[in-house]
């Protein structure tokens, strides 16, 4: 066990603490939230520097961080749906969640065929990802500034965007192997 994995570790480990967060009936709920998020997405960043940086790379880490990070999208996509009960919050919400599992399971299935560099996370998928994380943040605070709302809906419908984008580019990267007759 390294600092990135052990920093990796932690985001999993926050999950649960942003969700009784969320559901406290205090006021400073969502921002106490967006601040767990915040460390959660920094973390994201952190851990793969490190690794890299200190040359502390493991197969488990490689497994594990992409798990952390849908995770941690993926649960707090769910609480702002809750929260917003919208069309316009829900709709962004479920493509960039089905993005991930299609994606997720293009990047296995071509894994077992020897082929996973011919989806390796692109420039597009780097900034999607900067959108995604930030607005969750925003919207997290949103739920209690209305300007944070609307940058965080800007960014979401970005976001959802890039995600489609991205999916498209990996499923043409793999569309030969997809429909090939073996």
């Amino acid at each position: 066990m390294n600092l990135p994995n052990i920093l990796t570790l932690s985001r999993i480990i926050l999950i649960p603490v942003f969700v009784i967060a969320y559901y406290l009936p205090i006021d400073w709920n969502y921002y106490a939230c967006a601040a767990l998020f915040w460390i959660a997405a920094v973390t994201d960043w952190f851990d793969g520097y490190l690794a890299r940086k200190l040359n502390q790379t493991t197969p488990f880490g490689a497994f594990l961080d992409p798990v952390a990070d849908k995770l941690m999208v993926a649960i707090s996509l769910a609480v702002i749906i809750e929260h917003y009960q919208s069309v316009w919050v829900t709709a962004p919400a479920m493509v960039i969640i089905g993005r991930e599992i299609v994606v997720s399971a293009l990047r296995e299935w071509m894994a077992e065929r020897g082929k996973r560099d011919n989806i390796a996370v692109g420039y597009v998928g780097k900034v999607k990802t900067m959108c995604q994380m930030s607005c969750i943040f925003f919207l997290l605070v949103g739920a209690v500034q209305a300007w944070s709302y609307w940058f965080g809906m800007f960014l979401m419908y970005m976001a959802a965007g890039l995600t489609l984008w991205s999916m498209l580019q990996y499923l043409t990267a793999s569309w030969s192997d997809l429909f090939a007759n073996d």
